[in-house]
């Protein structure tokens, strides 16, 4: 069951997933050949080799058929078995009642009832095309969160590409902060969950292509009077960052397991807008254009990268781009690793959640913070 609640104002609507029509995805492979499955791309691979590690293939409408190997599971919004209790409680919720666009609401289990806590806003990866808020490895990881740090946690799900292409789950990201800045201000028709939150400390914590996202939606939001909510630093960790020219990290883990460089290549082609390329300011942070006025507003930033990920060098290069722009960043890197090290590994895992944990309780002490970076 979703709890259903009606936006207050009128951010961005929400679209319908898009289907294309066989006819227009025909005249659009032949308009753009690098979209045909046995179209050469980086290293000699090709389309092909791609879709069958990312477990996906070309529906005849233009969608894509995925096969989720990954389960997805249901939220947890009571305690059932009093000897296997949950490491924190959920709540899918529904955010208008015309739209199929919801969250994935956590909380800890026993929250105290006298001081609030922090609330995050939490965008999943998956590299823009798979995965869910209800997938079992975003779920436990959402549970960690809201019973280690602890927290309030918006686990949001958003649309996917290449249905829906970029900036469309930008756009979902920021409806879903208007989400919660109407529950801040209505307290009346807030979900009683909410009543735990502290929205004068709000943050975005995004993983590899929800780092990426929470990124463009935290520069776009500085467009908005969010009050009374105030976002209090961003979290990105292992940002999904990519550009035409190849950097060390990538040339040195071009083949790499996890995020090989042609099926890097082959997401950006279907996550980007039509004939963009990956030089476009989605995809490479510091090409900037639009952005790059707004990048030294950013609150303060915790940033994570490992060795063994071919993108490290990417986040590298933002982590300087931040400085550059005089924001407050807190720059982790770790020897050794690879992409997505804390789903598989519990060590790796935890000492994320403590890394990520002191970066949000120590956020919003003083509304002037000198900008500076720790490494």
């Amino acid at each position: 069951m979703f709890r259903q609640h009606c936006l207050n104002q009128n951010p961005k609507s929400w679209h319908a997933l898009a289907s294309y029509s066989l006819l227009v995805f025909l005249l659009f492979s032949q308009s753009w050949p690098s979209i045909m499955a046995d179209e050469k791309v980086a290293e000699g691979h090709t389309w092909q080799d791609a879709f069958e590690v990312l477990g996906i293939s070309w529906n005849h409408d233009g969608t894509l058929h995925r096969e989720i190997q990954i389960p997805m599971v249901n939220a947890t919004p009571t305690w059932i078995d009093p000897n296997n209790p949950p490491l924190a409680l959920s709540a899918d919720i529904q955010l208008s009642p015309e739209s199929k666009a919801y969250v994935r609401l956590y909380i800890p289990v026993t929250p105290s009832a006298i001081t609030k806590l922090p609330l995050i806003i939490y965008l999943h990866g998956g590299d823009f095309v798979l995965y869910s808020a209800s997938t079992v490895i975003f779920h436990k990881f959402c549970n960690n969160i809201a019973s280690q740090f602890p927290a309030v946690v918006v686990s949001v799900e958003y649309r996917l590409a290449p249905e829906n292409r970029l900036p469309a789950a930008y756009d979902d990201a920021l409806n879903a902060i208007f989400w919660v800045k109407n529950q801040a201000s209505y307290s009346r028709g807030r979900d009683p969950w909410l009543d735990y939150a502290d929205f004068s400390r709000v943050f975005l914590l995004g993983s590899s292509a929800g780092a990426n996202i929470v990124y463009h939606t935290a520069l776009r939001a500085l467009d908005f009077d969010l009050r009374p909510i105030r976002i209090r630093g961003i979290l990105l960790n292992q940002p999904f960052f990519g550009g035409v020219f190849r950097t060390p990290s990538e040339l040195r883990l071009i083949e790499d397991p996890y995020v090989p460089l042609y099926m890097c290549d082959v997401l950006w082609s279907l996550v980007l807008p039509p004939y963009a390329n990956r030089d476009h300011e989605f995809c490479n942070p510091i090409a900037g254009r639009s952005y790059l006025g707004r990048v030294s507003r950013l609150p303060r930033v915790f940033v994570k990268a490992d060795e063994g990920d071919p993108l490290s060098d990417r986040t590298t290069q933002l982590v300087k781009l931040l400085l550059k722009n005089r924001v407050y960043v807190v720059y982790e890197y770790n020897q050794g690793g690879f992409h997505g090290i804390e789903l598989q590994n519990t060590t790796a895992a935890q000492s994320l959640y403590n890394s990520m944990k002191f970066f949000v309780n120590s956020s919003g002490v003083t509304d002037d913070e000198d900008s500076h970076a720790s490494y």
